[in-house]
């Protein structure tokens, strides 16, 4: 039996071989840049010596985890990358819904295209660049001010100040992602049968509930496949986001686990560095099995195994 199994098996990996060479250069790429570096994670429970290299260097336990906890710098870092990613669930991923349900509901194709390519436009620009403008457009002298002073506003330095920082993260987050994010939410759209749009219209259903009834319910699988999948990276609020737009008189507010395990590493504390990494690691993976767990418990053909 288990002879035939293995011939089969055999058989099936013959007949998509072509497949399998399309799909082992990303798996390559995969493993070397994903699962290779976690051989670093033994740094974290090492006092780390780079002349006698990972294996060299002598075991100290869970000693540095205890300096991490202890660290005000770290507190801080934590408490801001909770504050943020809350924040970002709550306004960035939903923002990505809400437009693809609002364009779907236009029946002007030419105003729908130009509004989805003028909203996918802000991916492709890295945050450096998008830094710059934004630095220069909400600056004291920059445009947002012109705007509010002819309503009388008096001119900010919005970026310097640390109570508009969270609000301008969101903010600029959603602009930046939110033409991006909504592509596969326009595809799961697409996918919905035109007839119970014609059904609900003969049923005299208004237009908000069609969406309510018909549009929502479609979109729930999509939305809980990627909530989960970005779950996972719930203490990854966006490095190149918040690197290239905190000022120092920001960062009290806006230090987050990313920056402080660089600020570890270029002072050359990588024990700290990797516990950090580490620490926030394990918590993404321990919200993806909660999360997937309570999904299965709701639903369980749902969930991403």
């Amino acid at each position: 039996m288990k002879h035939n199994r293995f011939r089969a098996a055999i058989r099936s990996y013959a007949s998509n071989k072509y497949l399998l060479l399309m799909f082992l250069p990303g798996f390559l790429l995969f493993l070397l840049f994903q699962y290779v570096p976690m051989y670093g994670i033994l740094i974290a429970f090492k006092d780390f010596r780079i002349i006698d290299g990972i294996l060299g260097s002598p075991w100290a336990g869970l000693k540095h985890f205890e300096y991490l906890f202890a660290g005000a710098g770290f507190t801080n870092a934590l408490r801001n990358t909770l504050i943020i990613a809350l924040l970002k669930y709550a306004f960035v991923f939903p923002a990505p819904i809400i437009l693809a349900i609002l364009l779907n509901e236009i029946r002007l194709n030419w105003f729908r295209r130009t509004i989805q390519t003028v909203t996918y436009l802000p991916h492709f620009f890295s945050w450096v660049i998008l830094g710059g403008i934004l630095f220069t457009f909400l600056g004291r002298d920059g445009g947002f001010n012109r705007i509010l002073s002819y309503f009388g506003v008096q001119p900010v330095s919005w970026l310097i100040e640390p109570s508009y920082f969270y609000g301008i993260i969101v903010a600029t987050d959603v602009w930046q992602s939110v033409g991006w994010g909504s592509i596969i939410y326009f595809a799961a759209l697409a996918g919905i049968d035109p007839t119970l749009y014609e059904a609900a219209v003969a049923d005299g259903a208004s237009r908000w509930r069609r969406i309510w009834h018909i549009t929502l319910p479609a979109l729930a699988p999509t939305i809980t496949i990627m909530l989960l999948l970005s779950i996972g990276n719930f203490l990854s609020v966006g490095f190149d986001q918040i690197y290239n737009l905190m000022t120092a008189t920001t960062s009290e507010v806006g230090d987050i686990l990313d920056t402080y395990v660089l600020r570890r590493l270029l002072t050359m504390n990588y024990e700290l560095g990797a516990a950090a990494g580490l620490f926030s690691s394990t918590f993404g993976l321990l919200l993806v099995v909660v999360a997937n767990r309570l999904v299965k418990l709701y639903d369980k053909d749902q969930g991403i195994w």
